[in-house]
């Protein structure tokens, strides 16, 4: 088992942004554009909060995507979101995808920052690639390089979003 950490504080209202990393729509707007990430299905078990249906536990979000970017190959991963804490925190699996297991918590939490008020982004990742020696590997020399890409545009483009 792999675990990652990924952190990020942003010059904005918690609020904010837990609404937008709970509407699934904004998954494919914060991945890397080579990936070319599209929802293909949205089964949605809303969590309705102050007027916004969220995705909330029982939401299957099933993605495409190019896992190697310069191939026209894509994969589907199907997520499923476990558990939700408004403005705190929620949880999803890999339902089925390129894994043997996945967990990916996505912690939120208000801090102000030279006098503004600001929120930490924190991603907290448990996988398994699978296939023994070979995956520990392929997530040596590219896996983990890939998270680290993907989460590095990711904090470029959510400023730019919120903004």
């Amino acid at each position: 088992m792999t675990s990652l950490r990924f952190e990020q504080w942003v010059p904005f209202p918690l609020e904010k942004i837990f609404l937008f990393f709970a509407d699934p729509h904004n998954l494919p707007r914060i991945m890397p554009p080579d990936s070319a990430t599209r929802i293909v299905e949205l089964n949605l078990s809303p969590l309705s909060r102050q007027g916004h249906d969220l995705a909330g536990p029982g939401t299957e979000v099933i993605t495409s995507f190019r896992p190697i970017p310069f191939l026209f190959f894509r994969a589907k991963w199907t997520a499923l979101i476990t558990d939700v804490e408004w403005n705190h925190h929620f949880a999803d699996v890999q339902k089925k995808g390129p894994f043997k297991s996945w967990h990916h918590r996505h912690e939120f939490s208000a801090q102000m920052r030279d006098g503004v008020n600001g929120t930490i982004v924190r991603d907290l990742i448990d996988y398994d690639i699978g296939f023994g020696f070979a995956g520990k590997i392929a997530d040596t020399l590219f896996i983990r390089r890939t998270f680290d890409r993907m989460f590095a545009y990711r904090q470029r483009a959510l400023e730019a979003l919120l903004r």
